[in-house]
């Protein structure tokens, strides 16, 4: 098996081998440090010498020895006994333990729930996340994040201490609890997915470690919450949203906006699987924010064109999503649609109030949509100025460049 194939088996059991060893014996905090010493040793040692007849058993006996070892003694030679287990003579057929449980269906939501506690601020919510049930290592979150290794380390152990303190338990919330929590659940994949599409800082566009991983847990997501509309709704948003990365940048990496792509090298496969989960939803869901943001990408991926775009249904949906979700970047987004429909001039009305707004003024997203407005309404000078202002603003290196772009552009056709 390759090295990428053992990765994705690694990533696929890890929430499950974590589950398996919390169920039995609490302690988050020492469980993940011990199920990451096995996941290191699997990866080093499943390439060259293959994977075990009963790959997540083998992951739970080397997960618990290294348990059992940091018990016995804080400073008992771990490196050196993880080194071991891995190198014993049964490697290669690890039998499952006789009091293997079942893998339980409900491990990997249990551990978005608790990786997703109140008691963490969001930063520290993602980074457990995507350590716990994503199974990325702290060097590849530090890497997708662009901060030094040892400062992502630091907060994933603050983070499992504060669980630990705030003593969370690893059961399903309930009722108006389980609603709040499963709402912070697709808070965190949504800013994981958005994080990988559009990086907010750094040389390239995308993260396509980070869009991969918030997919391949919604997916999960959804298989084990089949009745949740707003988890249909998220995946769906993904799914549209991910099927232009392959038209979102030029053959040098350059952004391409939305209304100069190519649609032919949309995923076409991704686009219909997107629109037939958000209408299914919105047939017997109360629709919600993601379910509504879903439905405004698939009124996009419907135009064979950017030209025949039904705006004024995007309008419309826009309308209800403020309603539902109000906030600057909806309004943002709510203000290029009604220019669309209504002229230029009504859009940047729907964006005055922005720049009185802490969240919003100063950010290179308004300067971004208030340029381009102002180019549609033919006010070149001043669009060209919030181009540059909107290029200053941001540390995405495709989007500053894009920006001086149109710019530049807008110079050369005084």
């Amino acid at each position: 098996m390759t090295s990428r194939a053992v990765e994705d088996l690694l990533r696929t059991l890890a929430p499950q081998v974590l589950g398996v060893l919390v169920r039995r014996h609490g302690q988050f905090y020492a469980c993940e440090d011990a199920v990451q010493e096995a996941l290191l040793a699997a990866a080093t040692g499943w390439p060259a010498r293959g994977v075990p007849e009963h790959p997540r058993a083998w992951l739970v006996t080397v997960a618990t020895r290294r348990l059992t070892d940091e018990w016995r003694s804080e400073h008992a030679r771990r490196a050196r006994e993880v080194a071991v287990a891995v190198r014993q003579p049964a490697y290669a057929a690890v039998a499952p333990p006789a009091d293997e449980e079942p893998p339980s269906r409900d491990d990997t939501l249990r551990l978005l729930f608790l990786c997703c506690h109140p008691a963490l601020p969001v930063n520290a919510q993602v980074a457990l996340t995507l350590r716990a049930v994503g199974g990325l290592s702290t060097a590849e979150i530090a890497r997708a994040y662009l901060v030094p290794e040892a400062t992502m380390s630091q907060r994933i152990r603050r983070a499992k201490q504060r669980i630990e303190a705030a003593g969370a338990r690893f059961t399903l919330p309930s009722g108006a609890d389980r609603d709040e929590r499963l709402g912070a659940v697709l808070r965190v994949l949504y800013l994981i997915f958005n994080e990988g599409y559009t990086a907010s800082s750094g040389e390239a566009l995308h993260r396509v470690e980070l869009t991969g991983e918030a997919l391949r847990l919604a997916r999960e997501l959804h298989r084990l919450l089949p009745d949740q509309g707003e988890v249909a709704g998220l995946l769906a948003l993904m799914l549209l949203t991910d099927a232009h990365r392959a038209a979102r940048t030029g053959p040098d990496g350059e952004l391409v906006p939305l209304a100069e792509q190519d649609r032919t090298r949309w995923d076409t496969t991704a686009v219909a699987e997107g629109i037939a989960l958000v209408t299914d939803a919105l047939t017997w869901s109360a629709p919600g924010p993601y379910q509504v943001q879903a439905a405004i990408a698939a009124v996009h991926a419907e135009a064979p064109t950017a030209a025949t775009t039904d705006w004024p249904q995007i309008v419309a949906l826009y309308r209800v999503l403020a309603r539902l979700a109000p906030n600057p970047m909806v309004t943002l987004n709510q203000a290029v649609a009604v220019a669309m429909v209504d002229g230029p001039r009504a859009g940047l009305a729907l964006l005055a109030p922005l720049h009185a707004d802490d969240r919003t003024a100063g950010h290179h997203r308004l300067a971004a949509v208030r340029a381009h407005l102002l180019e549609l309404a033919g006010d070149r000078a001043d669009a060209r100025t919030a181009y540059l202002a909107a290029a200053r603003a941001t540390t995405s290196l495709p989007e500053r460049r894009h920006l001086e772009g149109r710019a530049a552009r807008l110079a050369a056709e005084r």
